[in-house]
């Protein structure tokens, strides 16, 4: 719940609303998800909280880390599905890149994530629940400052709990992080980049990966919905502070998307917007039709940026030993069991190790 549910509902069970931010400070800046340890409460109302409601938490089910240093982790949702976040080591901190969705249905092609499909929306309190989880409960916890939606699933689909989260995150009863500090990546649902921009400005990273509509048709099925021309308009916008600008992330794929050629129209196609680059080199996996990109490809495909006044940073891939890098997450190697609901019979998860 937001603070204005929580006070509702406290409002409901006949206390004070100021009750509310005292729940909201022993979830998020004690990491407390059990009612008896919110001291400042009475015992009475404890119990009530506890008859009427319940404090969701998400188990980490296995941590992964990479000789680099990231981290990936591994959470257990309810129903038996499975979801992974990514701890990336900075210079003095930890960016934290959070799922979405269980599963991707926006099936791009360089992508593992969507090879496996789409299963539900993440609630609110899943997406919370992975920043909560790893904050309290990991020696990193005390320094993740940076929140990216770049895990699985695409945000923008599942908006209203996506916007609820990023509520919880940046109150100052909540996480406690600035709104500079949370990024929502898109692959281009342009409507919901417009919605996104007048209800909750944050940062904003586009899922570019192609400079023409049949490159990008053939790479991100999005695109035949919502072409080139459209998202680039939408980006020009988008309301970012003075000193931020959105980031175009390109994914460089061998001989598909990573020439000369592709970079000039890069820089053709978003002149004017207040932007960044980052280049990703593909992380090939097991399976991948595509190939990674040749050194000099990248290094030219950057100089060409550079030279049109942009921003152009080689992204260093972290975590490809581990799949943890860009494209890379799945939580396949986990697999719930089919649920019968006619029989009402659930055999629970079945682990594959």
């Amino acid at each position: 719940m937001t603070l204005a549910e929580l006070e509702d509902f406290i409002s409901g069970c006949g206390k004070e609303q100021y009750r509310a931010r005292q729940l909201m400070k022993w979830m998020y800046q004690s990491g407390i998800d059990n009612f008896d340890e919110m001291t400042n409460l009475s015992r009475e109302f404890r119990r009530t909280l506890q008859d009427l409601a319940r404090i969701s938490s998400l188990e980490i089910e296995e941590i992964q880390t990479s000789a680099d240093g990231t981290k990936k982790a591994l959470f257990r949702l309810s129903d038996g599905f499975f979801i992974e976040s990514v701890l990336i080591r900075e210079k003095n901190h930890w960016t934290l890149c959070i799922s979405t969705q269980v599963g991707c249905p926006m099936k791009c092609a360089f992508c593992l994530t969507g090879e496996q499909g789409f299963k539900r929306n993440l609630k609110p309190s899943e997406i919370v629940g992975q920043i909560t989880a790893l904050r309290f409960g990991t020696p990193e916890g005390e320094t993740i400052k940076n929140i990216v939606m770049m895990g699985m699933g695409e945000p923008l689909l599942n908006y209203e709990n996506v916007v609820k989260a990023i509520e919880i995150m940046t109150s100052d009863l909540g996480l406690l992080l600035s709104r500079r500090r949370v990024t929502v990546s898109t692959c281009g649902i342009v409507p919901m980049i417009y919605r996104l921009g007048d209800d909750i400005s944050v940062n904003l990273a586009i899922s570019l990966n192609a400079p023409d509509n049949s490159t990008r048709d053939m790479l991100m099925p999005v695109n035949k919905t919502y072409p080139l021309e459209d998202l680039i308009q939408a980006c020009r916008g988008y309301p970012m502070p003075r000193r931020r600008r959105v980031t175009f992330e390109y994914i460089l794929i061998a001989d598909i998307n990573d020439s000369a050629e592709h970079a000039k129209k890069i820089a053709t196609l978003i002149r004017g917007i207040r932007c960044k680059f980052n280049l990703i080199r593909f992380n090939e996996y097991p399976g991948s039709l595509y190939k990674s990109p040749r050194e000099e490809n990248v290094a030219a495909f950057q100089n060409i940026l550079v030279k049109h006044g942009y921003t152009a940073v080689i992204r260093k891939s972290k975590g490809r030993d581990i799949l943890a890098a860009c494209g890379q997450l799945s939580g396949q190697y986990h697999q719930p069991a089919p649920c019968t609901e006619r029989y009402g019979i659930c055999r629970g998860p079945v682990i594959k190790k």
